[in-house]
């Protein structure tokens, strides 16, 4: 029996590439986003896409999604935790409350709600375990100027990640965390036409292609049992990263 996959954020972007890539590997993959229609055109008809319209902040509608899988394929092999937003870069002073939090809830609330979620039936199916694939980001790392909310949601997924692979020992649920830098997508096109430097500058920033972070999540789901890729960066050759700032 193929192996299964839920998604979030499959809507567009890294989750839509990474979705279609793990269904042409021959997954069955759930595919988690707010808007139906976003989904189901990144499903592109396919027999072994599973279609859970859900918003990952919301306890019910996430727990329902999961409890859809379930009872579509009997077992969970993997979660890719994908589904973040971000604001518009600006000084803190300049944040609104009210925004910082809609960040919080969708890049740490809604990837604790997903990864329990995933967790749970990982743990009580037969045999236990699974694999927890978080999408953290190069924030995790370093911050770019203005960006408080995403940089701040993203260091706390690296704490949930870390604490995943400890928990989740005692079940054979391995959890690891994919650091994305500067992949071509509508969120982030506009860094190839110029984006706030460190030193107040702006400056266009190489790009790679979506297609292989697609792959590296691929990769870090397939390995086999007792190996985990705890973390992976994967980004454009020549953004300024190192030696960023």
């Amino acid at each position: 029996m193929s192996r299964s996959i839920i998604i979030t954020g499959a809507g567009s972007g890294i989750g839509r590439a990474t979705a279609r890539l793990f269904l042409a590997s021959g997954w069955r993959v759930g595919l988690i986003g707010r808007r139906a229609d976003a989904i189901t055109e990144t499903a592109q008809n396919h027999p072994a896409a599973l279609l859970l319209p859900c918003d990952v902040t919301q306890e019910t509608q996430v727990e329902a999604a999961f409890d859809a899988a379930i009872a579509a394929w009997g077992r969970l092999d993997a979660l890719f935790n994908n589904a973040g937003r971000g604001l518009t870069a600006a000084p803190v002073d300049e944040i609104a409350p009210d925004d910082f939090a809609a960040v919080m809830a969708v890049n740490v609330h809604g990837v604790f709600l997903c990864a329990r979620a995933a967790f749970a039936r990982m743990r009580a199916q037969t045999p236990q375990g699974g694999r927890i694939i978080n999408n953290g980001s190069i924030s995790s790392h370093v911050p770019r100027p203005g960006s408080i909310a995403y940089t701040a949601s993203k260091h706390a997924v690296t704490g949930i990640t870390r604490t995943l692979s400890l928990d989740g020992r005692a079940f054979d649920i391995a959890c690891g965390q994919i650091d994305i830098g500067n992949a071509v997508t509508e969120l982030a096109a506009r860094m190839a036409t110029g984006v706030q430097q460190a030193d107040g500058s702006i400056r266009a920033e190489a790009m790679m292609d979506v297609q292989t972070v697609a792959e590296t999540v691929l990769y870090m789901a397939s390995l086999p049992k007792g190996a985990n890729m705890q973390f992976a960066t994967v980004m454009a050759t020549n953004m300024p990263f190192i030696g960023r700032g």
